[in-house]
């Protein structure tokens, strides 16, 4: 990547240097990229790197190996969001969870437009409902990009299409009601917005949060990102408050 200019979504920076940062965008067409924003940490481009913001990035590197040089132009700012504790919850988990799962400099184009979605989602809506359904999509895509994908077309037990109400933690793959009897609590909620459609209730919002982030704990985000999981537990903390 000598180089590169292109439309990018900001999911993470991390200070390097006295004045620098490394900054970690997700791109339409190359998936995530790194780049060293030479003054990141000034008062000028803080507001520009935050997680959530669109920029035009334009990446420079002598080789394939080099950390790239990037600069930045601010194209549209959430900023305003990030005072509000449940967008800001949704905008801080949804960019850091990409940031840590993805490898960098795969393409995800699929990945790239359902963020994008999200985050429009969550400066459109209203309320958290309007884009709580979106995220949990967002997650579920995200897994079965990364081949961690659940299987939700027919029941592992019977072969069933149809009544579909739980996922086995074991295998990730859908169980019907007739399946899944005598083992209830053993098995995951599968929540019907996913399977039909919508934005779906509160409750079904909650099961779906906790089916996605059994998978992402135990598949995505091993030890080594667990601190991570700190940003999903704020947002679901956030959200029981408000449905309460």
């Amino acid at each position: 990547m000598p180089a590169l200019t292109t439309s990018a979504i900001v999911c993470a920076v991390r200070a390097h240097g006295e004045h620098g940062g490394i900054a970690r965008l997700l791109t339409p067409d190359h998936g995530l990229l790194p780049g060293y924003v030479r003054g990141g940490r000034s008062r000028a481009m803080r507001p520009v790197l935050l997680p959530g913001n669109i920029v035009k990035a334009e990446f420079r590197a002598r080789t394939e190996e080099q950390l790239a040089g990037l600069t930045v132009e601010l194209a549209h700012s959430r900023a305003p969001l990030l005072a509000e504790p449940l967008p800001a919850a949704a905008i801080d988990w949804s960019c850091a969870l990409t940031a840590a799962a993805l490898p960098e400099a795969t393409p995800y184009p699929a990945l790239h437009q359902a963020l994008d979605g999200v985050l429009g989602a969550v400066e459109a809506a209203p309320a958290a409902r309007g884009w709580a359904a979106a995220l949990v999509r967002y997650e579920l895509l995200l897994l079965a990009e990364l081949g961690f994908g659940l299987d939700l077309t027919r029941c592992a037990a019977t072969g069933a299409a149809d009544d579909l109400a739980f996922v086995s933690p074991r295998s990730a793959a859908a169980i019907s009601r007739a399946g899944a009897e005598g083992y209830e609590d053993r098995l995951l909620p599968l929540p019907p917005f996913l399977l039909e459609g919508g934005s779906g209730d509160w409750n079904g919002i909650m099961d779906g949060l906790r089916l996605t982030g059994f998978f992402l704990e135990r598949s995505v985000l091993t030890d080594r990102r667990a601190d991570v999981l700190a940003a999903r537990e704020r947002l679901v903390d956030r959200l029981k408050r408000a449905v309460a």
